[in-house]
C-alpha cells in the first residue's frame, strides 16, 4: 500500500514539498480503531519506546532499589536535549548505581542547543557519555544490570541479560514476536527491532491504561506514564515537542518521538495507543502528525487548542525573521479520526 501524504510544506501559498506517512490508532483490547496507509509494515520505532524498554527497571524493583525519582524515571524514558538538569540527573542515577559516566555505552555527542554546546566551549570542555539523548535509558539499563547482579559491561549487547530482558517486555506487550525481526543497531548501540505500527500503537494503548498487563506491569506502566506527563521537561526539553505537548495536556496525553520519522502516544481518556512514521523519515512532518492525531481525537479547549496551534501548523520562518511559509496536515487525510471523536 502506497502511503497517503499527510503534510504539506507551504512556501507562501504554494506547496513546495509532500510528506508521505502512515499511522494507527489501537485499543487496548487490540483492534484498530483507525489507520493510514501501511500500518503492518515493520519499521524500527528507535527512541519511540524508550518508556516500553523502562519498564525492566521499574517491574523488577530496580527502580525502587536505586530509590530513583520521577524525574529520573522520566529520564530513563527520554531522548534528552543534554541540558543540565539532564546531565545532572543522569550523573546521579549512576552514583545510585555504584557507577560513573565510564560505565555508559551510549557514546557521547554535543547538546543538541547551542546554547548549551556554547557553556562546553566556555569551560574548555567537550562532550561526554551523559550529554548523549539517551544517557538516562543507559542509566537505567546499568541500573537493572546492578540490582540483577549481571555485568553491567557489554549491557547494549543483544545478548546481554539486559536486553534479553527489554526484548522480552516488547515482545509481551505487543504482541509480537522479535525472533525473526529485521534487528538494527540504534544510534545508542543497543538493538532495535523492526514492528509493525498497529502492534506498536497496541502497546502504548496497553501502556497507557494498563489493560491486559500483568499487575506488575501494569503498575509499573503507570508509574513511568505518571512520571513522565509530571516531569515532561525531562523527557526531552526546551523547545521540544514532546515537553511542549505533555506540559500543555497536564496528564492527558504521552508522546515519545523517534529518529527518522517514528511518534508513538498514549491516550489514556479514550483508552488508544498511537504510532506513526514520517516516510521520509522527517521530524518536522512527524511532530504535525502526531498534532494532527491529537487534534482529531482529543476533545480539546480553548488553551489546549491555542497552545497546540504553533506544533499543527508551524510558521516557516528565513533569516530575517519573516514569514515564508507554513507546514500544515492534510485535513481530508485525517478525516477517518475526527469521525472517532
Amino acid at each position: 500500500m502506497d502511503n497517503p501524504v499527510l503534510v504539506e510544506v507551504l512556501r507562501g501559498e504554494t506547496i513546495e514539498s509532500r510528506h508521505r506517512g502512515a499511522l494507527a490508532v489501537v485499543d487496548a483490547d487490540g483492534a484498530l480503531v483507525a489507520s493510514i496507509g501501511g500500518v503492518a509494515t515493520p519499521v524500527f520505532p528507535r527512541s519511540a519506546v524508550k518508556a516500553l524498554q523502562a519498564l525492566p527497571l521499574v517491574e523488577s524493583g530496580a527502580a525502587d532499589a536505586l530509590d530513583l525519582s520521577p524525574a529520573e524515571l522520566a529520564l530513563a524514558c527520554a531522548s534528552h536535549n543534554g541540558e543540565q538538569v539532564h546531565v545532572n540527573a543522569a550523573r546521579v542515577m549512576l552514583m545510585k548505581a555504584g557507577l560513573d559516566e565510564s560505565a555508559l555505552e551510549c557514546g557521547s555527542h554535543w547538546p543538541k542547543r547551542m546554547q548549551d554546546v556554547a557553556h562546553l566551549h566556555q569551560r574548555d570542555e567537550s562532550p561526554c557519555p551523559l550529554h548523549n539523548n539517551c544517557s538516562g535509558k543507559h542509566a537505567g539499563f546499568l541500573g537493572l544490570a546492578r540490582t540483577l547482579g549481571v555485568p553491567t559491561q557489554g549491557y547494549v549487547e543483544p545478548e546481554h541479560p539486559v536486553q534479553q530482558e527489554v526484548r522480552a517486555v516488547l515482545e509481551e506487550i505487543s504482541g509480537v514476536s522479535l525472533t525473526q525481526a529485521a534487528r538494527g543497531t540504534d544510534g545508542c548501540s543497543i538493538p532495535t527491532y523492526a514492528m509493525p505500527l498497529d502492534a506498536l500503537a497496541l502497546a502504548f494503548a496497553r501502556f497507557g491504561t494498563g489493560a491486559g498487563l500483568p499487575p506488575l506491569r501494569a503498575e509499573a506502566a503507570e508509574r513511568l506514564y505518571d512520571a513522565c506527563v509530571e516531569t515532561p521537561f525531562m523527557v526531552a526539553g526546551t523547545e521540544r515537542f514532546c515537553t511542549g505537548v505533555m506540559e500543555l495536556f497536564g496528564g492527558r496525553v504521552f508522546v515519545k518521538t523517534g529518529a527518522e520519522g517514528v511518534f508513538t502516544a498514549a491516550l489514556p481518556e479514550l483508552g488508544f495507543g498511537v504510532a506513526l512514521k514520517c516516510e521520509d523519515g522527517g521530524t518536522r512532518a512527524s511532530q504535525v502528525m502526531m498534532a494532527a492525531v491529537l487534534e482529531a481525537l482529543l476533545d480539546l479547549d480553548e488553551d489546549e487548542r491555542k497552545g497546540l496551534e504553533p506544533w499543527l501548523h508551524p510558521r516557516l520562518d528565513n533569516w530575517n525573521g519573516r514569514a515564508v511559509g507554513a507546514v500544515r496536515p492534510v485535513a481530508e487525510a485525517f478525516a477517518p479520526l475526527r469521525a472517532l471523536a
